[in-house]
């Protein structure tokens, strides 16, 4: 049979998402910090979006008050404007008000709760210089060479985040056209930085480079983590003590010394350790109800800039001007309803999540019942990829603390009696099994298992591992004490 190459044409119908799908999309996924930074650079590159200020909120609240005679008549000379508004590209008018913008201000996510000002979550600073920066700063001071100084740099932006090394000198050097002997003495440099170990291929050598650091590279510490590492990880000090031929006591001070060592020098900086936690939502129980609202008094409320729609209103015929403001006009409106979409969904998904768990709201943890997306998205008739993307990322506070929308989400555990628990529940007895063990004489995983029956949980012996991995316990021979 011949093999050959050919080309065809076939047709294939498939939903492609628009550029102003996929940043309401975009919208929705990101928590409260990304929102405010994103709707600001919107408000940069769009002049029709515009901020709504405190003097305007002022203004606001007293047209809130006029009577409704007055209102009445408003809403008549809107009809009129109306009418003379400019023919602009729009979506379905079922789906959403858009003449609304402009006619009524709309201000985006926050006019329906207001917080007392002791409400706003206090803002914490984060880190103002990354990994690499801190790494590049050093070098400019390490190397005067041209060539090395670029070595050092593409050494430097190849570290992963735990600040190892992840290609090779050889791989190095044919990228930059240089020679492996070079690349390997710039390594060598950039190793000696701050924070220590950095720069190194594996954990090995990151443990030595912090050891030579402390004069200690020749001392029974850097013997175990060169030649018995393994043994050392799984704490198998008589087996090192005899290989060395050295006393326990002796073993485990130098076990103390390498613990003291960092392991992944990278994290110290890296953008995840500095990130605040503010919650994107708030539960607050009210007599014996519980109210959802949006935590978003840190992202700006913003409305379509009236001049311009306006200037649309009273200018004629099709100048360039005219249709770069049509084309924003479009662009500011999907925005706010996109906003508004959000606000609506990220409710209806918290409002949701707080039905199904009422018992964890009322009594615990421990009555957390078990909750999938899929179930969430029935109830208030989306797609499971929405409440995916509703709750990545994203922080709750309640009354018992702040969480993260995900733990509320639990796979089902059958027990004895027929009834669903969640699988959060059995790692947290688990997590108290362990805890409450003889140190010297540590539960096995189908010891585990067994405690487990006799509460009536149903659980196999790898999920007990499954779990006991997931919540970072050592096996039970590991755990036993010396």
């Amino acid at each position: 049979m011949d093999l050959k190459l050919e080309l065809r044409n076939k047709l294939q119908l498939r939903l492609v998402p628009t550029a102003k799908i996929q940043q309401a999309l975009k919208l929705l996924q990101v928590p409260a910090l990304e929102l405010e930074l994103m709707l600001k650079q919107e408000m940069m590159t769009n002049p029709l979006l515009e901020e709504v200020d405190e003097q305007d909120e002022r203004e606001e609240d007293v047209e809130q008050g006029d009577t409704e005679d007055r209102e009445t008549s408003e809403s008549d000379d809107d009809a009129d404007e109306e009418a003379e508004e400019p023919e602009v590209d729009q979506p379905d008018p079922e789906e959403f008000d858009w003449e609304a913008f402009l006619q009524d201000d709309y201000e985006g996510p926050r006019g329906e709760r207001e917080q007392p000002s002791e409400d706003r979550m206090e803002r914490v600073n984060r880190s103002t210089i990354t990994f690499q920066e801190h790494l590049q700063g050093q070098l400019r001071l390490a190397v005067t060479d041209p060539e090395e100084y670029e070595i050092g740099a593409f050494v430097i932006g190849s570290l992963d985040d735990r600040g190892y090394l992840t290609i090779s000198d050889e791989e190095i050097a044919e990228s930059l056209g240089t020679e492996p002997e070079r690349v390997a003495h710039v390594v060598s440099i950039v190793q000696l930085f701050d924070p220590s170990g950095v720069g190194a291929r594996d954990l090995r050598e990151s443990l030595l480079i912090q050891l030579r650091a402390m004069d200690l590279e020749d001392s029974l510490s850097g013997v175990m983590i060169s030649e018995h590492l393994e043994a050392l990880k799984q704490k198998r000090y008589n087996e090192i003590a005899r290989k060395t031929h050295k006393s326990l006591d002796e073993v485990r001070d130098a076990a103390e010394i390498i613990s003291r060592l960092d392991p992944h020098p990278g994290f110290e900086y890296s953008v995840e350790a500095v990130r605040p936690i503010v919650p994107d939502l708030i539960v607050d129980r009210v007599d014996e109800e519980y109210i959802v609202s949006l935590n978003d008094r840190a992202v700006p409320r913003i409305r379509v800039n009236q001049a311009y729609a306006d200037y649309l209103a009273t200018s004629d015929g099709s100048d360039k001007a005219r249709e770069y403001i049509i084309e924003k006009l479009n662009s500011a409106r999907w925005v706010i309803k996109a906003i508004e979409q959000r606000r609506r969904t990220m409710l209806r998904v918290m409002s949701t999540i707080v039905d199904f768990q009422r018992e964890f709201f009322d009594k615990g943890a421990e009555f957390l019942k078990p909750l999938t997306r899929q179930a969430v998205a029935e109830r208030i008739g989306v797609h499971e990829a929405t409440v995916s993307r509703a709750t990545a990322g994203k922080y709750a506070q309640t009354p018992r603390g702040v969480f993260e929308l995900k733990y509320f989400f639990s796979a089902a555990l059958q027990t004895d009696n027929g009834d669903e628990v969640s699988a959060r529940r059995v790692k947290m007895r688990i997590e108290e099994l362990v805890r409450k063990e003889n140190p010297k004489r540590p539960l096995s995983d189908q010891q585990i298992v067994d405690h487990l029956k006799k509460e009536g949980f149903r659980v196999a012996r790898r999920t007990v591992a499954k779990y006991r991995d997931q919540l970072n316990i050592l096996p039970g021979r590991l755990r036993k004490a010396p």
